[in-house]
């Protein structure tokens, strides 16, 4: 289905503090894709930002001119403006989400930890690139979603069935740039990786574990898809979720 902001696909944030979490949602999803998680850091008291990114959440058309650089960008904002009044941060991402997750913590090495759920990290397929090169010099714009990947049939994801192309590519030429820095996240990584993912390969988690230099901690989500975090383990991320931001962000003991 096509998002629309009245439909769960706004931005969401709740104050709280002293530390702050900035949760990103994926690929032509919306907030509402990571909000379970958003909420359970919410009511553990921590300031949460759950922002919508560029050309998300209305109709696909919005998001066929946006590019990689845009939602970084506002990734970016969002995390300046908790850095600016929480006494310190960590970010959460599903799939794309996660990439810019990654981003965050190679450009500010003072982020807490950093958790990944289902990330994307790898360089795609040069196959791929070159199939979306001819896709768009065809005059195609947005290609054919095959809906949501959830094990779960009762669950359902506010996002666009479709993916722009364009926009698409500027994500895969973003994941070549990003290699070369993925050491020098030092922070604390938290991954959790779907045993069956049909939109991000599991192997992407095991090369974040192996490039990061910060301390890493895995966890396997037996019973769900790429969107875990509306899947049959959606409690089980939430919870992990926040018992690592809780460690993560826990000032010094008295």
């Amino acid at each position: 289905m096509q998002a629309d902001a009245t439909l769960g696909g706004e931005a969401w944030a709740a104050p709280g503090g002293p530390s702050g979490v900035l949760v990103l949602h994926g690929f032509t999803g919306t907030p509402a894709t990571v909000l379970p998680v958003a909420e359970a850091l919410a009511d553990a008291g921590h300031t949460v930002s759950a922002p919508l990114l560029p050309g998300h959440g209305t109709c696909i058309e919005d998001m066929i001119s946006t590019r990689y650089a845009d939602w970084w960008a506002a990734a970016e904002v969002a995390y300046l403006d908790l850095a600016a009044t929480n006494r310190s941060v960590a970010v959460v991402g599903l799939s794309m989400g996660a990439t810019l997750t990654c981003e965050s913590a190679i450009r500010h090495p003072e982020v807490a930890g950093i958790v990944c759920i289902n990330p994307l990290v790898r360089p795609v397929e040069r196959e791929l690139l070159e199939l979306v090169d001819l896709m768009l010099d065809s005059g195609e714009t947005v290609s054919e979603g095959t809906g949501p990947d959830l094990a779960d049939p009762e669950a359902s994801e506010t996002a666009y069935d479709g993916s722009p192309l364009a926009a698409a590519r500027s994500l895969y030429l973003a994941l070549d740039h990003l290699q070369a820095d993925l050491s020098r996240i030092a922070c604390p990584v938290l991954i959790m990786t779907s045993a069956e993912d049909h939109v991000v390969p599991p192997d992407n988690s095991d090369h974040l574990a192996a490039q990061v230099s910060g301390p890493v901690e895995r966890i396997t989500l037996p019973r769900s898809y790429h969107v875990a975090t509306l899947d049959h383990d959606r409690e089980e991320v939430a919870a992990r979720t926040v018992r690592f931001v809780n460690r993560v962000t826990a000032g010094p003991s008295l």
